[in-house]
C-alpha cells in the first residue's frame, strides 16, 4: 500500500513537471520570436515618370558690342546687377560725334542759303524766258543748278541724320531686361564697332530646357501632347534632392532626327524667385498622360534573388511567405509592383534583411508614409505659368 502511494506520488510530479515545461518551452518560443515591422501595401493611382538630363537656356541672351567705335568714357552700371531694357550700360567719348554733327549742322545751312539762292535764280530765268531776254540754255543752266542745291541739301540732312544716330550710339543701353555680367573692356579703352564684346545680358524672368524622347517613348506615352495643351513637367537641379520647380511644354518640334531618332521638346519655367541660372545642368521629369492604379510598397521591402525581384508577406500564423514581383516606377523611396501583390497583402516592410521565407515572426503593424511623395502630376495653375509669356 505504501509503496502504490508512493508510485502514484512519483507520477503526479511527473505530470506537473511536464505541464510546466511545455508551458516554458512555449513561452520560450514566443519570446524568441523575430519582431518585424509589417505594413499593408497601398493601392494607388499612378502615372509613369520619363526623366531626362538638360542645360537651362535664357530665352534673350545679348553680347553687348557698340555700334560705334570709340573710347569708352563711363561705365554705368554695378556687375551682377538686374537690368532694364533702355538702362544706360558704357558712355563712349561723344566729343568727335558732336562736332561732325555741329559740322553738317553749318553745312546744311550753307546748303540752305545756296538753295534759296538757285530758287531765285530759276524763278528769274524763267520770267526772262517768257520776254526772250535769256537764252533757253541759261535758263535750263539755272534749273539745274536749283536741281544740285536740291540734292546736296538732302544728302547733307542724311549725313546729319546719321551722325546724329552715330552720337545717339555712344550711349550704349541695355537691349533687353535681365542680369548683365561683368564688364570686359573697362574705363579709358578704345572699343571696335560690331566687334568688341562689352558684356553679355541674360533674360532672367523664364527659363528654356531642351530635351529629346525617343520616338518609341513619344508614341507610346505622348502621342497626343502639343505645345497648347501645355503639358506640366516638373525640375530638379543639380544638388537638390527634390523636384521642386513647375513648368510646361511649350515647344515641341516638326520632325524625328533620323540620326538619333528623337523629338526636341522644350519646356519654359518662369523664375519668380529668381533661383535659375543659365547653364545649370538639370533634371526633366515628365509624366505621362494616362493614370493607372498599382500596388505602392517602399523599396527597401523588395529583396532580390539572382535575376528575380521578390517580397515577404505576411502567411497564416504569421510567417513569412516568399513572393515573386515585378518593380514599376520609383515614387521617392517607394516603388510601384506591376504584378505578384494584391490589396489586401502585407508585407515585411524592411525585406529580407533579418529574417527569410518560412519563418515565424512577431509582426509590428506600421503605415507606409507617403508624405511629400507625388504619385500623379497635379495640374498646375496655367495662368501663373503663361503670365509672362
Amino acid at each position: 500500500m505504501k509503496k502504490h502511494l508512493i508510485a502514484v506520488t512519483l507520477a503526479f510530479s511527473s505530470l506537473i513537471l511536464v505541464g510546466c515545461s511545455e508551458q516554458a518551452n512555449n513561452q520560450a518560443g514566443q519570446q524568441h520570436l523575430q519582431p518585424i515591422d509589417v505594413a499593408q501595401v497601398l493601392v494607388k493611382p499612378v502615372q509613369s515618370w520619363h526623366t531626362y538630363t538638360t542645360r537651362l537656356e535664357s530665352p534673350e541672351q545679348v553680347a553687348l558690342m557698340p555700334r560705334v567705335s570709340g573710347v569708352i568714357d563711363n561705365i554705368a552700371f554695378h556687375e551682377g546687377d538686374a537690368v532694364k531694357q533702355g538702362d544706360l550700360l558704357f558712355k563712349l567719348d561723344d566729343r568727335p560725334f558732336v562736332a561732325v554733327v555741329d559740322t553738317l549742322k553749318a553745312q546744311i545751312i550753307s546748303a540752305k542759303a545756296a538753295l534759296a539762292q538757285a530758287k531765285s535764280e530759276a524763278k528769274r530765268a524763267a520770267r526772262l524766258t517768257e520776254r526772250k531776254a535769256i537764252s533757253t540754255e541759261q535758263a535750263e543752266s539755272r534749273t539745274s543748278t536749283l536741281r544740285q542745291r536740291e540734292a546736296q541739301l538732302a544728302a547733307l540732312q542724311a549725313q546729319l541724320t546719321s551722325a546724329q544716330l552715330d552720337l545717339e550710339f555712344t550711349a550704349i543701353r541695355s537691349p533687353i531686361d535681365g542680369v548683365i555680367s561683368r564688364a570686359n573692356i573697362t574705363k579709358g579703352n578704345n572699343v571696335l564697332a560690331g566687334q568688341s564684346i562689352l558684356t553679355t545680358i541674360v533674360s532672367s524672368e523664364r527659363m528654356y530646357a531642351y530635351f529629346d524622347i525617343d520616338e518609341r517613348t513619344w508614341n507610346s506615352a505622348f502621342t497626343n501632347i502639343t505645345a497648347e495643351s501645355k503639358q506640366p513637367v516638373v525640375m530638379q537641379k543639380v544638388g537638390q534632392s527634390a523636384f521642386t520647380h513647375q513648368g510646361f511644354i511649350d515647344f515641341i518640334d516638326n520632325q524625328i532626327d533620323p540620326a538619333t531618332g528623337t523629338l526636341r521638346v522644350r519646356a519654359v519655367f518662369n523664375d519668380d524667385n529668381e533661383q535659375l541660372r543659365a547653364g545649370s545642368f538639370a533634371r526633366i521629369k515628365l509624366a505621362a498622360n494616362r493614370i493607372t492604379e498599382q500596388v505602392i510598397i517602399p523599396e527597401r521591402a523588395i529583396g532580390t534573388d539572382l535575376k528575380n525581384r521578390f517580397v515577404l508577406t505576411l502567411g497564416e500564423n504569421n510567417i513569412l511567405q516568399y513572393k515573386l514581383v515585378k518593380i514599376g516606377e520609383r515614387y521617392g523611396k517607394l516603388r510601384a509592383i506591376t504584378s505578384g501583390l494584391e490589396s489586401g497583402d502585407v508585407i515585411a516592410v524592411n525585406g529580407p534583411a533579418r529574417v527569410g521565407p518560412g519563418m515565424p515572426v512577431n509582426p509590428n503593424n506600421v503605415a507606409i508614409d507617403t508624405s511629400g511623395i507625388a504619385f500623379t502630376l497635379a495640374p498646375l495653375d496655367q495662368a501663373s505659368l503663361v503670365a509672362k509669356q
